[in-house]
């Protein structure tokens, strides 16, 4: 795992030199084992790449990498698990490395563009083509690894983190005001917006081609958007196994399990000491349970727990470590010790999210612990129907008759239950009742806000006409045969795959994870098990019992007390916490933000003090988000 950066377009080269020397700097964090920085001496680009060795430590994985016959030039963030079958196929290249980057390379040689679709994996990249002059630039299908750009008019910049963007002084410091609806809404940005003007995200599944003989193409902002939007090469509505629905129970059982299975295996492949993430709960006892199975050498788990048994998960996990004989680390964290390490973790956040800094604890124990490369249950979930918002939306289509009364009555009846059970649940209800109707585009988007539509309207001071994000991409996708054609468990699926998943939790795992140069491999993600499961009937996957087909597919790997415990989630005692030993730090943060010109001061104060008066229908979800808002603009020179 690395950090990549790149400038093309900045004809002074003594400042191209300059710039990519401070952006490749600022990624240090992410590949502490090596730093090279190349600079074309017949075109105005230059690539910058920080190294974290996982595969061939030599020197010889050097990046930037040249292709044999110095035609490619190649920067890679990620894994590529099926390099050596790709490497078999072809044998013809020279190789003269190890390593899955050059892999890269030689495919690139042979199959261009098309050289995503054949590898599987995590991964961002840039290659440069010296004799066509264009650059290629390639993510992974879902969204694990990151990729960031921004163009003027002249100059287009990449790399893994917005703050080596923003380091390079070439990509102003403000604040995308568009996005500020998103983030309040669900403690986002949505992909391709980010949280700065007009840097974008290269897409999952996408790729870029920019062709330096076109200066047309190449300055034309509308082109380069249109770009990131429209180059997929997958996506998981046209890549979903159709041939699944009619397969019988236990030969889906089976094949889950071998998917499953392989997916783990895979991601052991490292010449570095690995371990995993283990909370206790199904998805991470499931991939310990694998990797016990089938590594020769003792699992290491890792574990983040408290004294306070309300959220603490440390018995499960204790089982499962000695079930599985691993050697444990139970992390055990007080608020002292988290009031200690939370400004770290801040600084570590390169993207303002309302999430993340326990996974900044957990990684950075494990990273001292001496392990390179962890695995985690990331996307069990999504994939297998995991959360609550799933079986909501099956019953939400049940009554969806309900749309059928006048709107004063059911706006009436959702008006009646906020007074009588004041909650963000009848909150939402409320909002539900009021729908026109109860598509998933207009019924999922409200079941994930963090704060509703009205409390945003109050921040920001009225509504302007924003889009929500989130609706739109749904909207978008129920325009397609395909979708509709999908079990309702996988259209939930898929909206999580994209809404929440990429731009939240693998975002988090991606920044808080390299925070401490920690490689995170995630099985669940694995593309050939995620088009299989999308394929699979309901009634094959309804959760009348926890993830009930993962774990039928996984037969006897686990006992049934950790199957059937109470789902608690990876979370830290926020609420407790902003009220007692983390006050003083989260009422400052919401003083200072209602003294910029950004939302209504009254409104932000007042959000405070109804999280602070035990308002039901504001809990610590709803104000952290801004309090890590102001923290990010403050440490990163951020302006409105």
């Amino acid at each position: 795992m690395c950090g990549i950066c790149g400038i093309l377009g900045k004809s002074d080269r003594p400042e191209l030199e300059n710039n990519l020397q401070v952006m490749t700097r600022s990624l240090s964090h992410r590949g502490p084992d090596d730093e090279g920085v190349f600079l074309d001496e017949h075109s105005d680009i230059g690539l910058g790449h920080r190294r974290l060795s996982i595969i061939d430590l030599s020197s010889a994985g050097h990046q930037p990498m040249h292709s044999q016959d110095k035609r490619f030039t190649i920067v890679f963030n990620g894994e590529i698990y099926n390099f050596l079958e790709i490497k078999q196929e072809l044998k013809d290249y020279p190789y003269r490395t190890h390593t899955d980057t050059e892999v890269i390379l030689a495919a690139y040689a042979k199959w261009g563009e098309d050289t995503p679709r054949h590898l599987h994996g995590m991964f961002a990249f840039a290659i440069w083509d010296h004799a066509e002059k264009t650059l290629f630039l390639a993510r992974d299908r879902l969204g694990i690894k990151p990729l960031y750009l921004y163009q003027n008019e002249s100059t287009i910049l990449f790399s893994s983190e917005i703050r080596s963007l923003l380091a390079s002084n070439l990509v102003p410091r403000k604040l995308n005001m568009d996005a500020l609806d998103d983030y309040l809404g669900y403690q986002t940005v949505h992909a391709p917006d980010t949280i700065i003007r007009d840097v974008k995200m290269l897409m999952p599944g996408h790729s870029l081609l920019i062709n330096r003989k076109d200066p047309q193409g190449f300055i034309s902002k509308e082109s380069f958007g249109q770009n990131l939007a429209g180059l997929a090469y997958w996506d998981p509505l046209s890549a979903y196994r159709k041939d699944v629905a009619d397969f019988p129970k236990e030969r889906i059982q089976k094949d889950i399990y071998e998917l499953l299975y392989n997916a783990v295996e895979k991601r052991l492949i490292a010449d570095v000491p690995f371990g995993a993430f283990l909370s206790g709960g199904i998805d991470s006892s499931i991939v310990v349970g694998l990797m016990s199975r089938m590594s020769s050498q003792t699992v290491r788990t890792f574990s983040v727990t408290f004294n306070d048994s309300t959220y603490s998960e440390a018995p499960y996990a204790e089982k499962i470590a000695n079930r599985f004989k691993t050697e444990h680390t139970d992390i055990r964290l007080t608020p002292e010790d988290f009031l200690h390490e939370l400004p770290m973790a801040l600084e570590a956040m390169d993207h303002p999210s309302g999430d993340g800094p326990n996974t900044y604890v957990v990684s950075k124990v494990t990273r001292n612990a001496g392990i390179t490369m962890a695995l985690s249950g990331l996307g069990g979930d999504e994939l297998f129907a995991g959360y609550d918002i799933f079986t909501r939306s099956i019953k939400l289509n049940q009554f969806r008759w309900l749309t059928g009364f006048p709107k004063f009555v059911r706006s009436a009846i959702g008006a009646s239950l906020q007074k009588v059970r004041p909650s963000v649940a009848t909150d939402k209800l409320r909002s539900l009742l009021e729908l026109k109707n109860w598509k998933l585009s207009q019924t999922y988007p409200i079941s994930r806000e963090v704060l509703l539509e009205s409390d945003r309207m109050s921040l920001l001071g009225g509504n302007d006409g924003r889009i929500n994000k989130v609706s739109s991409m749904l909207e978008e996708l129920e325009q397609y045969d395909s979708f509709e054609q999908l079990a309702s468990l996988s259209k939930v699926s898929i909206a999580e795959l994209g809404s929440y998943l990429q731009n939240v939790l693998l975002r988090d795992t991606d920044q808080m994870s390299m925070a401490s140069a920690l490689e995170v491999r995630v099985p669940f993600l694995d593309h050939e098990l995620v088009e299989y499961v999308l394929g699979v009937a309901d009634s094959h996957k309804y959760p009348s019992t926890p993830k009930k087909l993962l774990v039928e597919a996984t037969g006897d790997l686990l006992p049934d007390d950790i199957v059937n415990r109470k789902k608690m989630g990876f979370q830290l005692p926020w609420q407790k916490w902003l009220k007692n030993e983390l006050f003083d730090f989260g009422s400052d943060r919401i003083n200072r933000l209602s003294e910029r010109e950004l939302l209504t001061p009254s409104a932000v104060k007042g959000l405070w003090q109804q999280y602070l008066g035990n308002d039901p229908r504001v809990t610590w979800s709803r104000v952290w988000p801004l309090i890590v808002l102001e923290e990010w603009m403050e440490m990163n020179h951020v302006d409105a």
